[in-house]
């Protein structure tokens, strides 16, 4: 997981980071790690059995045969030039049918992260051409597989603009936590293109409760929800992939190094989610100020306007009174 900078995600221009937060240490800690956390994150899906099983279920309707097989990649991805920014993915891996995946979990919100995922998915197609005359253009299919903690349309209002809650409110009509977004043509809305997948899973909108899951996907986005939450292995999640994740996510089974490193995730994603709520108090401090100035000049000019009719009404009594009597003579 990339780790948030001082942008304007994190912290306005001209103002002093956050406090940062109460420190995180094993006393607030639980049964299990939780996913959502860089450590947490990679120590699960790092498996390779765990990462199949959920390739296969989340790509269920994608895949024309089940991934039987990966290997996993280098994680980070250099620009063409040296002056390019280089993508850092949280995990990438190749199956043996040569399709690319990205899996990337964001936790906390970031502005532009449509915009992020196209750049990722660039680097892959562009590093599979090759020099000579021999390639034909024939690309493997790549999947960009990403779990997001806030509102896929998050978004920041500039100077000016109406502010909006980071945090909106969940569509209690739909129950759409994951889209899948391909190219397809506009007119006929028929797939154009089979080669390139995102899906965009929104935890937020999640809202199933233990008793209610009906499928593997279902379970895989609750674990990764509330894992942390939990005591135990609901008997609802009883089979041998889950029982393997639940045994591997015990915080008893972490090393002192792997539990002072997941306290470490856990402090940095605290000190960020704290930042981004200061920011937004600053911005409805900010727009409380620009209302009382926009109501100060609505009232002047309702004053000036109020003016402007009581004189004229004058006139018209003046022209009136003129229509009448004639030109009034003052000498």
């Amino acid at each position: 997981m990339e780790k948030p900078k001082t942008n304007p995600t994190t912290t306005l221009p001209g103002r002093k980071r956050a406090s940062k937060a109460k420190k995180t240490t094993s006393e607030d800690l639980g049964v299990y790690i939780n996913l959502l956390t860089d450590f947490g994150f990679k120590r699960i899906f790092g498996i390779k059995e765990l990462m199949l099983h959920f390739l296969n279920t989340v790509l269920a309707q994608d895949i024309k045969n089940e991934i039987v097989d990966l290997h996993y990649e280098n994680p980070e991805r250099l620009g063409l030039t040296k002056y390019d920014r280089k993508a850092v993915y949280d995990l990438f891996c190749i199956t043996g049918n040569g399709e690319r995946i990205i899996v990337e979990i964001q936790a906390v919100p970031q502005l532009y992260f449509k915009d992020r995922t196209l750049v990722y998915v660039s680097r892959l197609i562009q590093e599979q051409s090759k020099k000579g005359k021999e390639w034909d253009f024939m690309l493997h299919k790549i999947y960009s597989i990403n779990i997001l903690g806030f509102p896929l349309d998050y978004e920041v209002p500039a100077l000016g603009e109406k502010v909006q809650k980071v945090e909106k409110e969940v569509d209690n009509k739909t129950e759409k936590f994951a889209s899948y977004v391909q190219l397809i043509d506009r007119d006929t809305k028929q797939l154009f293109y089979d080669k390139l997948t995102f899906v965009y899973i929104e935890l937020k909108r999640f809202t199933k409760e233990l008793q209610d899951l009906k499928t593997f996907f279902e379970q895989w986005i609750f674990i990764i929800k509330h894992l942390h939450e939990l005591d135990n292995l609901p008997e609802k999640l009883h089979n041998e992939v889950f029982e393997k994740l639940f045994e591997t996510a015990k915080i008893a089974r972490m090393t002192k190094t792997e539990v002072n490193n997941y306290l470490k995730d856990l402090s940095d994603m605290n000190i960020v989610k704290n930042e981004i709520k200061a920011r937004d108090r600053m911005i409805a401090e900010r727009d409380n100020v620009i209302a009382v100035h926009v109501n100060a000049l609505a009232q002047k000019d309702n004053v000036l306007a109020q003016k402007d009719n009581a004189l004229a009404e004058q006139a018209n009594i003046i022209a009136e009174y003129q229509r009448r009597y004639g030109k009034l003579n003052y000498q």
